[in-house]
């Protein structure tokens, strides 16, 4: 079982045809790692804090909808994250957060997950946005102490983030926690100020050595990069497909990336040759590609996703 670990909010994104109106769209990072790996046909349950407002039953009923399974869920009378979604000209999507008081921050520590939990998936704000980040450490910490693979994706929100340089010393002390790292180019560079693409592969290279046995790197229209601490560099390029908005790509990467490392039975990922590293990949570009494809945060089945080969 997948446990995916953080916010689930609502995305206000730009209704097409509706004169500059504003449509919801459910989501969230590890939201969306959950359903990824859930219709990719991996068992997965999603933990946060969900509200018990309209927005907040959405949520949770999508989450069953998809497979994903909602006994970790905890649900509160605080209202549900917004997010406002602007499109660059690129259909690259751009956030504006509203957080305060929201029910996904005041998340309460589960425990050790269940026996037979595989992997634990946590980011995006769930690891910026105190209290909950507090509970998402502990959580990371204990279940890597555990022997259940651990995987995070930053996936940075500068905007929220008040301290930059505390954020950067607090992402440091989480990667000896971490057996899988995924980050986004643009992550990347603001984690580091490099700018030269052989800066950030040396900079992801770095991260490897603080604990991480892989890091997988999207680039965008460049495609993917796998670097494993045993030195392996693996790169895919992108599916091409008319791209709607990039809403969740990123999250789809994370749940392919997750459901094929279940799925396998790998749990050493330092481990991966370059034939599973290249397959590997090769099935989170046709997730994301899926994805991309669709208004929203709307990952692919894995009946979807076999009918892309």
């Amino acid at each position: 079982m997948i446990v995916s670990g953080g916010e689930a909010l609502v995305d206000l994104v730009p209704a097409a045809g509706e004169g500059g109106l504003l449509a919801p769209r459910l989501g969230g990072g590890p939201y969306n790692v959950a359903l990824t790996a859930a219709r990719l046909g991996v068992p997965t349950a999603f933990l946060s804090r969900i509200s018990t407002d309209a927005f907040g039953d959405a949520l949770v009923r999508r989450l069953v909808e998809s497979g994903v399974d909602t006994s970790l869920v905890q649900r509160g009378a605080e209202p549900t994250t917004l997010a406002v979604v602007t499109l660059d000209d690129d259909s690259s999507a751009r956030y504006s957060f509203y957080t305060e008081g929201t029910a996904d921050r005041f998340v309460a520590d589960p425990g050790p997950l269940p026996d037979g939990t595989s992997a634990l998936a946590v980011g995006t704000l769930g690891m910026a946005l105190d209290p909950g980040a507090r509970v998402y450490e502990t959580l990371l910490r204990r279940e890597h102490a555990r022997g259940v693979l651990t995987a995070l994706d930053p996936n940075i929100r500068a905007d929220m983030i008040a301290d930059g340089d505390a954020y950067r010393a607090r992402f440091a002390s989480w990667l000896p926690s971490v057996h899988l790292l995924k980050v986004s180019l643009e992550d990347a560079q603001w984690l580091t100020g490099a700018t030269d693409p052989d800066d950030v592969l040396a900079a992801a290279r770095s991260w490897l050595d603080a604990g991480p046995g892989a890091v997988v790197l999207t680039k965008g229209a460049d495609g993917v990069v796998l670097l494993t601490s045993s030195g392996l560099q693996v790169t895919e390029p992108v599916r091409e497909v008319a791209v709607v908005d990039t809403i969740g790509a990123g999250d789809t990467v994370q749940g392919a990336v997750l459901a094929w490392l279940v799925r396998h039975q790998v749990t050493d990922v330092s481990s991966l040759t370059r034939a599973e590293g290249r397959d590997l990949l090769a099935y989170a570009a046709r997730a994301a590609a899926v994805t991309v494809s669709r208004s929203g945060a709307e990952p692919p089945t894995e009946e979807e996703l076999q009918q892309c080969v």
